[in-house]
């Protein structure tokens, strides 16, 4: 063990020893949900990472990939180095995680979500089928819809006195963040009286 606890502390490995002991810190409190992975960080926000082709996933994945595997190839450098200068082999130590690094954030990039996160307000101006024997100002529920095919139960009310029943078609015109339900009319208002 002495033998592996020296090479870690010894140049070119010392350098990046620190900050892999942070790394894992991280990770660990990510673990046991004290941090968020991707807190602060957009997944492509033209920063130094998109510059040097490492953008398009969270930073501290990137970061992370990026240590690790430079104190591993500054690691097993340092110890068959030969007659390579240490300096040498930091400098390939970097190059290696560079190259390791931008060939898993390729897929990673590919796996991760692109955009905001999906909300309930991206459901107003979608028209949904009533599930409930009623709606009214105080009770109902609708099945609708997403444009990405897949469907959700909402809560409902109504500011009139419509006739929404089960089977009508209704269209979602407003959200009400503290209620947690949305507004909806009937789909045939705009024909009525004509």
């Amino acid at each position: 063990m002495g033998g592996f606890v020296d090479a870690a502390l010894s140049f070119p490995t010392v350098l990046f020893t620190p900050l892999l002991v942070v790394v894992v810190g991280f990770w660990l409190v990510v673990i046991v949900g004290g941090a968020d992975p991707d807190a602060g960080s957009e997944a492509s926000d033209g920063g130094p990472l998109d510059f040097a082709g490492l953008g398009g996933v969270p930073a501290p994945i990137s970061f992370s990939l990026l240590i690790a595997f430079a104190w591993f190839a500054s690691l097993a450098g340092g110890e068959f180095h030969g007659p390579i200068p240490l300096w040498a082999v930091l400098i390939a130590a970097l190059a290696v995680a560079w190259i390791l690094t931008r060939i898993l954030v390729i897929p990673l990039r590919k796996m991760l979500p692109d955009g905001p996160d999906a909300s309930r307000a991206d459901f107003v101006g979608l028209t949904c089928i009533i599930r409930t024997g009623r709606v009214t100002d105080t009770f109902g529920q609708a099945e609708v819809h997403a444009p990405d095919g897949s469907s959700a139960v909402v809560q409902v009310r109504q500011a009139g006195t419509d006739d929404l029943r089960a089977g009508s078609e209704a269209l979602l015109y407003d959200f009400d963040p503290d209620g947690e339900f949305f507004w909806v009319v009937p789909t045939d208002i705009a024909t009525r009286g004509h």
